[in-house]
This record gives structure tokens, C-alpha cells and sequence, in this order.
């Protein structure tokens, strides 16, 4: 796991919806909206492997 530039842990397993540029990140890789992000956050987790399912079967 890598630290963060404040020493905190950094999980890249996980998508921080609070944070814009985690959810446009996973929104260009996924070429969807940030809202269907977070939606998909909300719904199944912050877990990236899990977002990325939801995104993937809502096309």
C-alpha cells in the first residue's frame, strides 16, 4: 500500500467519492458522468472492483 504525501495509508482498491478527482478519474476511465459515480458508489460500495462492475452493466 502506498502513503499518501501526509503519511496516511493510500487504497487504491477503493474509490473516495468524496474526493472530485477520484470520481472524475474513475468517470473518464469509465466513460461515464461523475453522478452515475457516485450513484454507483452509493449503491454498491466504494470498492473500485464493485463500482466498476455497476458502471459496466448500467451501459
Amino acid at each position: 500500500m502506498s502513503h499518501t504525501n501526509r503519511g496516511r495509508a493510500q487504497d487504491r482498491a477503493r474509490v473516495a467519492a468524496g474526493q472530485d478527482y477520484e470520481v472524475r478519474y474513475e468517470a473518464d476511465k469509465e466513460g461515464v458522468s461523475k453522478a452515475e459515480v457516485k450513484d454507483a458508489v452509493h449503491d454498491v460500495g466504494n470498492s473500485r472492483r464493485k463500482v466498476e462492475a455497476r458502471l459496466e452493466e448500467g451501459e
